[in-house]
């Protein structure tokens, strides 16, 4: 078997639909500390916005579903990067929002994570890596 090379050249927006999309942007800036990437009207009364860790390549898109499709409650599958999990876990913890009680340390080569839920119960979860 031959190995084929791709034209695919990085991951740039994963989109998590979203109701109340001034709600959602509040969480992911506020309360995560994300950096507001884009927010611009589209399709008559909607609105793109974009949200990423500071120098991150690849944003969050915040957005209504399309027509007649449910949003919240969504395993998003988005893993956020830190050095320093117990820190984040903590000041999330302290900023009331919706995290596991407990880090899952699950021993080597799984790292420490623990899952986060934004205010339409989307889960995230951050990740402790060597370098960011």
């Amino acid at each position: 078997m031959s190995k084929t090379s791709t034209r695919i050249a990085k991951v740039g927006t994963v989109v998590i639909p979203v109701a109340d999309v001034d709600r959602a942007l509040a969480f992911y800036v506020d309360e995560l500390g994300l950096e507001k990437r884009v927010d611009v009207p589209f399709g008559g009364s909607y609105r793109w916005v974009e949200v990423a860790p500071e120098g991150a390549q690849t944003t969050v898109a915040l957005c209504p579903p399309p027509d007649g499709a449910e949003c919240g409650n969504r395993e998003t599958g988005i893993a956020l990067h830190t050095t320093d999990i117990e820190a984040v876990h903590a000041d999330l913890l302290q900023r009331g929002v919706d995290v596991d009680a407990e880090i899952s340390r699950m021993g080597d080569p799984v790292p420490p994570m623990f899952w986060l839920r934004d205010p339409e119960g989307n889960s995230l979860f951050v990740v402790e890596v060597p370098e960011v």
